[in-house]
């Protein structure tokens, strides 16, 4: 009975203890709760009475606070609630609402957490409206509480909300926005290597500047740097003005700046880019499954647009790093005009760093020339050299209406070298200047909910002057010039749910004139060709309801005309494309694609000895004779899996290119005067397994192709590719801790093809002049593997209000090893085989500091 006793006695006095401080327990709670429950709750507590509308105060939820004192609470509330709280005597207080409050938020993409600064805040019915700052914020006083809010971006879905939802914020609330994805342009891979790089339904890889992270031993966004780290692009000799997708040349790349065709992009001969990343606002590549709308480029297109929305404030920045320094600005002269500029120069001709070192000795390797016995290096050459860089841009923008827009854009680009060698008996200089200057305009339309146009013209001019003048012997000038004109109108015309159709027409008129002229003995060229093509073109892009088939089928009619050459002829060249993209599960999808394409412009290689080590290309075009238009069929199927954080992707391609010339593929054997016309096939699988998370992204990529020539007049008449690239295999990984980003990665890929001499008596071939080398079969020998490893931080930080800043610092092949890039052979002036070997970057480092505002 007594512990019966006791535990009846401890039941009842919990109760009681639950009875007495009901309210008590619930006032310290953390939760969020109703303000009309919680009021009620404090009458009880503290014996005082609250007047109100039920109607003012049914839908505000508050925090309980953390306190016992009724005044503390009473002034929380006033905080919390932005409610007029008045007390009318000790027990009874009267509560109401002001008619205007303060508001604040914070603006942020739903999709990756970024800010959104610029984004437009409107107080709808009244005259009061904001724009975000940098880090996405705004603050608006005396806004009627009883109003609604839009908030408007381009590319996000428009935000309503009423005042009463951002009252009594504090801190300030944050808001999120949806990305407004139109059809046909939906993200199926959100997050591909590293944020700001994403692969679309039709295959293309798209890159963002403004959200781009780090990869391995880049520092900076440059763009054709970038591509480079996706499977089947690479560049053989580690630049960008020589890139290689899927075994093509350089010159069989498509390269748009703002619509307009470029036939020149890079700096320090190709080391790095020559578009300024700071205004460019999307990178599309396609490496097949090209839509109809784009001519050229037999091996891929690689489409730059730079920013296209007008802002509502100044946007900017500077920075510079071991070899240039450059500013930009995005300036708003009206709610309907604004103007871009940028401007790169480098540092390279009164500031000698060791990243201008390095990228030095790699372009000018006249001491890696070697004799089959001894060194042959001169200790007594002096070297010169007054060599410097600089790009600009400009963009006018001007939206006449919501309905229609114009844009008018700029960009020129130079590089200047003279480059001279003194001995105490003689002096050679080499002058070479290279400048691209072009304009642009487009009018974009929307007529109605159905319909849409887009017109585009441009001029593009590329001038390459050189000279090669030693103290005696042969004196050497060359000139290449490049004229294009284009006009091209793109029609849009959406027939039905999912169905859109898409035409247009484009003129092209391009001249290149090269004038060669040789002192000893006498010889003077001036060779000047004229190409007009009128393209039409027509495709339907289709989208089911289920959103599992995305496809894209058209065709392109080209008639080609050469007006100004010995032999002129007209062709008629059809282009079908294909691009089907076919969802199996929801993690699943498949690609099909195909397409047939034309070019007419190439270019030739002059060889490096001719140049003391520094190469040129020649763009020349098609006449039906020397060099046929060149002509290119693929095709490609494709596996992604993606799910979570993992992408795993497979593609298997095969892909044919005729009509191209021995002078145009850079053979440096018995071959490389004949001109003979060939063609080549390729066939290859790319791989690619890709772990990402939001503080991480690690990838393993790996390509294998076989790339061979067929020669009918070369013996054997099939033989590799100069860029036959059996494996090649990346792995790599970003790391992300908060405000600083790591990368580290390694590239391994198989030595490319070369040709060797023949060993013993008849490795030259005598009594011809100049003396010949005899060589082995085209191909036959093959460099060592090339391995690379680079690094890269970036720790980013605010130096002010408003201000963002970064400094960066990275190492390419941080191993130092010295990779054989290329060898070829030359006959010096006591009849013996010099060797030329080609070396790779050694270990370079560099170092950039950036603020934006």
């Amino acid at each position: 009975m007594l512990k019966h006793h006791k535990y009846y006695v401890f039941l009842i006095g919990l109760y009681i203890c639950l009875v007495s401080f009901p309210a008590r327990a619930q006032i310290t709670s953390t939760q969020k709760t109703n303000l009309i429950s919680y009021l009620e709750q404090l009458e009880r507590e503290f014996n005082i009475k609250f007047s109100y509308a039920d109607e003012d105060l049914r839908l505000l939820q508050i925090t309980v606070p953390d306190t016992n004192s009724l005044p503390e609470i009473i002034e929380d509330l006033r905080k919390k609630t932005l409610l007029n709280i008045t007390k009318l005597d000790e027990r009874y207080f009267a509560i109401s609402k002001p008619n205007f409050v303060d508001i604040c938020a914070i603006v942020v993409d739903n999709f990756e957490n970024n800010t959104i600064m610029n984004a437009t805040v409107e107080v709808l019915g009244n005259n009061i409206s904001q724009i975000t700052d940098l880090e996405g914020r705004f603050y608006l006083k005396e806004v009627p509480r009883n109003a609604n809010i839009a908030i408007k971006h381009l590319g996000f879905k428009t935000k309503y909300l009423t005042v009463e939802e951002l009252t009594g914020s504090n801190p300030c609330k944050t808001i999120l926005m949806s990305p407004n994805y139109q059809q046909l342009e939906e993200v199926v891979v959100y997050q591909f290597l590293t944020t700001g790089i994403t692969k679309k339904p039709d295959a293309s890889i798209e890159l963002d500047s403004d959200k781009f992270g780090i990869l391995p031993g880049l520092i900076e966004p440059d763009v054709l740097q970038t591509i480079q780290a996706l499977p089947g692009i690479k560049s053989v000799d580690e630049t960008v003005s020589d890139i290689n997708v899927r075994g093509g040349t350089n010159d069989q790349n498509l390269v748009l700046w703002d619509g307009i065709k470029m036939y020149h992009s890079g700096h320090f001969f190709g080391l790095i880019s020559a578009f300024n990343p700071y205004l460019i606002e999307k990178v599309n590549i396609i490496k097949n499954g090209t839509s109809v709308q784009y001519g050229d480029g037999v091996s891929s297109v690689i489409n730059i647009s730079t920013r296209n929305n007008i802002t509502d404030s100044f946007v900017g920045g500077a920075g510079f790093n071991l070899l240039s320094g450059d500013i930009y600005g995005h300036l708003p002269l009206s709610e309907k005009v604004s103007v871009q500029f940028s401007g790169r120069r480098s540092t390279t001709d009164f500031i000698n760093t060791p990243t201008y070192n390095r990228f030095f000795d790699k372009v000018f390797q006249d001491s890696e020339v070697k004799d089959n016995d001894n060194s042959t290096n001169d200790e007594n050459i002096v070297r010169n050299e007054d060599f410097y860089f600089y790009d600009f841009t400009g963009k006018l923008l001007y939206d006449i209406s919501e309905n229609q827009k114009v844009r008018i854009s700029f960009i020129n680009t130079n590089n200047h070298l003279r480059y001279t060698e003194k001995t105490d008996d003689r002096t050679a200089t080499s002058l070479l200047d290279q400048a691209n200057l072009s304009f642009g305009g487009s009018l974009e339309s929307i007529w109605n909910s159905k319909w849409s146009t887009h017109l585009n013209l441009y001029y593009t001019s590329y001038n390459m002057d050189s000279q090669n003048i030693p103290s005696e012997s042969q004196q050497l000038f060359q000139s290449n010039q490049v004229l294009e004109k284009a006009v091209k109108l793109n029609t849009n015309y959406k027939l039905g749910n999912g169905l859109n159709w898409l035409n247009g027409y484009q003129l092209n008129e391009v001249g290149i004139t090269n004038f060669t002229q040789v002192s000893q003995p006498p010889y003077k060229s001036n060779i000047k060709g004229v190409i007009l093509t009128h393209s039409l073109f027509s495709e339907l892009d289709y989208e089911s309801k289920n959103k599992k088939l995305i496809a894209r089928g058209g065709l392109r009619l080209n008639y080609i005309k050469n007006l100004k050459t010995f032999k002129t002829f007209e062709k008629i060249i059809l282009e079908p494309r294909l691009n089907i993209n076919y969802a199996l599960t929801d993690d699943i999808k498949t690609e099909l694609l195909g397409e047939f394409k034309s070019q007419t412009t190439n270019q030739i290689i002059d060889l490096e000895q001719n140049f003391l080590g520094i190469e040129k290309r020649r763009w020349i075009l098609s006449d039906d004779d020397i060099l046929p238009i060149t002509k290119s069929k693929q095709i490609s199927l494709g596996l992604n899996y993606d799910k979570n954080t993992l992408y795993v992707g497979i593609e298997g391609f095969y892909k044919k290119v005729d009509g191209i010339s021995t002078a145009t593929q850079g053979f440096q054997n018995q071959d490389q005067f004949s001109g003979e016309i060939g063609k080549y096939d390729v066939s290859g699988i790319e791989f690619l397994i890709n772990k990402k998370t939001a503080t991480y992204s690690t990838w393993f990529s790996y390509a294998y192709n076989t790339n061979n020539y067929t020669f009918e007049n070369i013996t054997p008449s099939k033989f590799p590719n100069n860029l036959d690239i059996k494996h090649t295999i990346t792995f790599a990984g970003t790391y992300t801790y908060k405000n600083f980003r790591m990368g580290l990665g390694a590239n391994y890929h198989t030595g490319k093809p070369y040709t060797k001499p023949q060993e013993g008596n008849n490795s030259i071939i005598l009594n011809v002049f100049p003396n010949k080398i005899n060589y082995e079969e085209p191909n036959s020998s093959r460099l060592p593997a090339y391995l690379r490893a680079d690094a890269s931080v970036i720790y980013n930080f605010k130096i002010g209000t408003g201000i963002k800043s970064s400094v960066g610092a990275s190492v390419l092949n941080i191993l130092n090893k010295k990779n054989i890039l290329n060898t070829y052979y030359r006959v010096d002036d006591q009849n013996e085989i010099e060797t030329v070997e080609q070396i790779s970057l050694g270990i370079t480092p560099n170092f950039s500091f950036r603020m934006s505002f």
